[in-house]
């Protein structure tokens, strides 16, 4: 019995890493604190984790946000961050 010959294995990207999900662009009504209050519409059940990330400060494009861990009442949970630089909110998973 013959094998078959494998189709010839595609070429790496030469391009480097990729990154496996990227942020989207997400409606989040906040407090006066900064904590989200409801994220897509979705009122926030509670906080699981709040984090700041601060880095590349050193560069002409520094990134700084802030990222909130959340449940949503639906049970959803989502991780969202605030840029605290550019402005606006993202989702990051969810």
């Amino acid at each position: 019995m013959r094998r078959r010959a494998r189709p010839p294995a595609k070429a790496a990207s030469t391009s480097g890493p990729r990154r496996l999900s990227l942020p989207a662009r997400v409606p989040v009504t906040a407090a006066v604190d900064g904590r989200p209050l409801a994220v897509d519409g979705r009122r926030v059940d509670s906080v699981r984790e709040s984090w700041l990330v601060e880095d590349r400060w050193w560069t002409e494009h520094p990134l700084r946000r802030r990222y909130w861990e959340v449940v949503t009442v639906c049970g959803r949970d989502e991780v969202v961050f605030h840029d605290l630089i550019g402005g606006g909110w993202w989702r990051h998973r969810g």
